[in-house]
């Protein structure tokens, strides 16, 4: 299977993903390239993908929105600690979700515990990026990242 096959899949599998764990509507752009840094300003998580294809996952967003797609899923608004387990679990449904999705297709992959980032943060060190805008209808948005690391080239 090509490289671009299997991040075909793995697009694919993280579009399926949202749309099963995510109980909205919801408006999922296309996927578009984006460059180093990966720039994020208020709350993410990251999930680093080994097997077929290696890379990471990373969700960012804003706490109101993360909030208010907490209250969509448990019923109530989360704020503070509550609030970043919750973006660390929703990462960790969502990655579990697209790892089982691209199984489907004859790809293994492994996921590792969610990393939760609060504040400002720069990442480095992928080759490619993929980013995924997911607008969740009067909750606000959410990006999903697929950054790829260098060694997926060859």
């Amino acid at each position: 299977m090509s490289l671009s096959e299997k991040i075909t899949h793995v697009l694919n599998g993280t579009i399926d993903s949202v749309n099963t764990i995510i109980p909205a509507k919801l408006d999922i752009s296309k996927p578009s390239m984006t460059t180093q840094p990966l720039q994020q300003s208020s709350i993410g998580v990251l999930i680093g993908m080994t097997g077929d294809v290696r890379g990471r996952i990373v969700i960012v967003s804003d706490e109101p929105t993360l909030s208010n797609v907490g209250e969509l899923m448990f019923g109530m608004p989360l704020e503070g600690e509550m609030l970043q387990s919750f973006t660390g679990e929703l990462g960790n449904m969502l990655a579990g979700n697209i790892a089982t999705n691209i199984s489907s297709k004859g790809m293994t992959t492994d996921i590792t515990p969610p990393t939760v980032m609060v504040g400002e943060t720069k990442m480095y060190g992928f080759d490619r990026a993929f980013r995924v805008p997911v607008k969740v209808e009067d909750k606000g948005e959410l990006h999903i990242i697929l950054m790829l690391e260098p060694d997926n080239k060859h």
